[in-house]
C-alpha cells in the first residue's frame, strides 16, 4: 500500500447498475489482476538482478579476513579514519594483513549467515507481516469494524497487488475503491477510506522522515556517487523536492477534507471550465465528491479513533522499514543500522517517480547504489537486494494472484444472486 499521489476519482466516474461502478471500469480493474501482470515487473527484477550479478562478479574487492591471514593492510590514505574497501588506495601489501583482495566469486563464497542468522531472517518476515497486520488493523478501524479480518485481509492483498504492477493498471487506490464497491460498501465511503488512508500514510512520512534522519544524522544520508546517476540532479535535491511535494499535497488534502470540502470542489470545477482542460471537468467534479464523503465520513471522530488509525499506520510503516536491516543482520556486522532505515526513506521517494511497474528493477539498481557503502561483498549486496525485495515487493505479486480468482469468483456469485432475486411488488 505504497502511499503514492494517486487520483481517487477515475473508477468512480459514472453511476451505474447497483454498485455505481462504470463497466468499463470494471474490465479495466479486473484486466489488473491477469497472470502476466505479474509477471512483467518480476522480469524486470530479475533482468536488474541478472545484470548486478554479472557485473558485481566480474569486479575484484577487499575484504576483511582474520587477522593476519590476509595479504593486505588498511593505510587509510585519505585519513578520514573510515575503511572503504572499495578505495585500492587505501590499501597495502603485506605479509599478515588484515585485508584480502578477492575475486567477485570469492567474495560472494566468503559470506555465511551469522550465527543468528535464521532467527533474523524469521524475524524479517515478522516485521513484514507486521506491516500488513497494520494495514488491516487500520482498515477494521476506519470501518468501523464493518470489515472482518478475512474481508480486510483480502482488500489489503488486491490493494498491494495492484500498487505492485502499477503504473500499468487503474493504479493501487483506484483498486481498492473498487474493491471494497464491489464488496458491498457504497461507493463514496470506499473513496473517502481510500482517500484518509493514504492522507495517514503520508502524514507518518512527513513527521517520521525528519526524526529519523535527525538521529542517523545528515552527513552521511544521501550518498554524493549517486548525484550523477539520477538525471543528473542531485539525490539530495530529488529527496528534498519530493518532500515538499508530498507536504503541499498533504496539507490540501487535510484542509479540504477537515474544513472546506464544498469550496475546494467548487474551485476544482471552475479551475476547469476552459475549453482546452475542460475533458477533464467531470473528474474533478468527482475527486471533489469524494473529499465531501470523506469530510462527512470522517469529520469530528473522536481523538481516540485517530490516535488507533496513526498507531496502525506508524505500526506498518516502521516496520516496513526494519526489514532490509533484519535481513542485512543475518549476513553481515553493521555499523550504521540507522543509516540503513533513514536511507530507506529516501530510497522510496526517488522510486516513487520511477516508470517500471511497482519500481521494478529501478529499484534494485537504486538499492545498490544506495547501501554499497554500508554492506561490504559486492556479489552479495545483489542478493541481500533481491532478498528484500523478495520479502517487500515479490510477495505480494504471488499473494495477491492468489487472491484475486477467489474474490472475483465470490463477488461475482454475490452479484448474479442479487440480480436474480425477486422483487417484491405491491
Amino acid at each position: 500500500m505504497i502511499a503514492r499521489s494517486e487520483y481517487l476519482g477515475p473508477v468512480a466516474k459514472v453511476v451505474q447498475e447497483d454498485l455505481g461502478i462504470d463497466p468499463k471500469d470494471e474490465r479495466e480493474v479486473r484486466r489488473s489482476f491477469h497472470v502476466w501482470r505479474s509477471l512483467l515487473p518480476i522480469a524486470f527484477g530479475l533482468l536488474a538482478v541478472g545484470f548486478l550479478l554479472w557485473h558485481e562478479l566480474r569486479e575484484q574487492g577487499f575484504e576483511q579476513v582474520a587477522s593476519g591471514t590476509g595479504n593486505y593492510a588498511w593505510v587509510d590514505t585519505d585519513h578520514n579514519g573510515e575503511v572503504d574497501l572499495g578505495k585500492p588506495e587505501d590499501f597495502a601489501l603485506t605479509e599478515h594483513g588484515d585485508y584480502r583482495l578477492m575475486s567477485g566469486m570469492e567474495r560472494l563464497r566468503s559470506v555465511h549467515l551469522a550465527p543468528w542468522g535464521l532467527l533474523l531472517l524469521f524475524a524479517a518476515l515478522i516485521a513484514n507481516g507486521l506491516r500488513d497486520f497494520g494495514y488491516i488493523v487500520r482498515l477494521r478501524i476506519l470501518t468501523d469494524g464493518e470489515f472482518g479480518w478475512k474481508r480486510s485481509f483480502q482488500v489489503i492483498a488486491l490493494w498491494e497487488f495492484a500498487t505492485a504492477v502499477a503504473p500499468a493498471v487503474v493504479g493501487g487506490t483506484s483498486v481498492a475503491i473498487y474493491v471494497m464497491a464491489k464488496d458491498g460498501t457504497p461507493l463514496g465511503r470506499s473513496a473517502a477510506i481510500v482517500l484518509v488512508t493514504a492522507m495517514l500514510d503520508e502524514l507518518f512520512f512527513l513527521l517520521f522522515a525528519p526524526a529519523v534522519f535527525f538521529l542517523a544524522g545528515m552527513d552521511n544520508l544521501f550518498p554524493p556517487e549517486l548525484d550523477e546517476a539520477l538525471w543528473g540532479l542531485p539525490v539530495q535535491a530529488l529527496f528534498w523536492i519530493g518532500y515538499a511535494f508530498i507536504a503541499v499535497m498533504k496539507i490540501t488534502v487535510f484542509y479540504s477534507v477537515f474544513f472546506r470540502p464544498r469550496a475546494i470542489k467548487l474551485f476544482l470545477v471552475n479551475l476547469f471550465k476552459h475549453r482546452w482542460i475542460r475533458r477533464f471537468r467531470p473528474n474533478m467534479a468527482q475527486a471533489g465528491d469524494d473529499l465531501i464523503a470523506a469530510s462527512d465520513q470522517f469529520k469530528g471522530r473522536s481523538v481516540s479513533f485517530w490516535l488507533k488509525a496513526i498507531a496502525a499506520t506508524w505500526c506498518s510503516w516502521g516496520s516496513r522499514f526494519l526489514v532490509l536491516n533484519l535481513i542485512a543482520a543475518a549476513f553481515f556486522t553493521v555499523q550504521g543500522h540507522a543509516l540503513m532505515y533513514a536511507r530507506q526513506i529516501v530510497l522510496w521517494v526517488i522510486l516513487l517517480i520511477s516508470p517500471t511497474p511497482g519500481a521494478s528493477g529501478a529499484a534494485e539498481f537504486a538499492f545498490v547504489g544506495f547501501m554499497r557503502d554500508l554492506l561490504p561483498a559486492g556479489a552479495m549486496l545483489v542478493v541481500v537486494a533481491l532478498l528484500w525485495r523478495l520479502f517487500t515487493y515479490y510477495l505480494y505479486l504471488f499473494v495477491g494472484a492468489a487472491v484475486a480468482p477467489g474474490w472475483l469468483r465470490r463477488t461475482s456469485n454475490r452479484a448474479s444472486e442479487k440480480k436474480a432475486a425477486p422483487v417484491s411488488g405491491n
